[in-house]
C-alpha cells in the first residue's frame, strides 16, 4: 500500500482499531470513510459514527461520513429480511456500500480502497472481497485486500477495545424488519 492515497472503509471503531493503529503506525496515507446506511435505528448509527470518529481522531487520522441512506439500503435488500448472517442480503449491502465508497474515492483523488468489512468472525471474508471485486470492476477503483484477524490483530483488536474503552455493539448493523427503525 506504501505511497498509494488509500479510502479505508470501517462499520465501526471495534473492527478497524486494530487495522487504523497498524496503519497509522505505518504512516500509510490514508483516510477513513464511515458509510453504513445498513445501521439501525439512527441513533445506534450515531454511537458507531461518533465512535469511529473518536479513533480516527487519537491516531490523527482523517475521518469522512458519507450519507445515511437507510431507506436505499431498504430497498436493496427488500425481501430479503429473513437471510441469515452471511446470506444474499450480507452480499447485497457490502456491494452497495463499497461502490458508494469507490465512486467517493474515484471523485475525490484516492488510489485504492480497502474495508474491515471481513474483520469480525461472524463475516464471510471471501463474500466481503468478491463483492468489493465485482464494485471495483464497475467503478475502475482498485480494492486492496485487509487481513485483520490473523497474525496478531485479533488479538490487538481486543487489546484496543478494552484500552480504549470502545463502544462493542451486540449486533452488525442492520436490523431489517420493516419497523424496526
Amino acid at each position: 500500500m506504501s505511497g498509494e492515497k488509500i479510502l479505508l472503509l470501517s462499520c465501526c471503531a471495534p473492527c478497524s482499531c486494530a487495522v487504523i493503529e497498524k496503519m497509522a503506525e505505518a504512516k500509510e496515507n490514508f483516510s477513513v470513510v464511515f458509510y453504513n446506511p445498513n445501521i439501525r435505528p439512527e441513533a445506534e448509527y450515531r454511537k458507531r459514527c461518533d465512535e469511529n470518529k473518536k479513533v480516527c481522531d487519537l491516531y490523527h487520522v482523517p475521518f469522512i461520513e458519507l450519507e445515511y441512506d437507510n431507506p436505499r439500503w431498504c430497498r436493496l435488500t427488500e425481501g430479503l429480511e429473513e437471510e441469515p448472517e452471511r446470506g444474499r442480503r450480507c452480499s447485497i449491502c457490502f456491494y452497495m456500500r463499497l461502490k458508494r465508497v469507490m465512486e467517493y474515492a474515484r471523485e475525490n483523488g484516492f488510489d485504492a480502497v480497502a474495508s474491515v468489512l471481513g474483520v469480525s468472525r461472524y463475516k464471510n471474508l471471501t463474500q466481503v472481497n468478491e463483492a468489493a471485486y465485482k464494485a471495483s470492476v464497475e467503478t475502475g477503483v482498485p480494492y486492496v485486500e485487509i487481513e485483520g484477524r490473523k497474525n496478531g490483530m485479533q488479538e490487538l483488536r481486543n487489546r484496543l477495545i478494552k484500552e480504549l474503552n470502545l463502544y462493542n455493539q451486540d449486533y452488525c448493523g442492520c436490523k431489517p424488519r420493516k419497523n424496526s427503525l
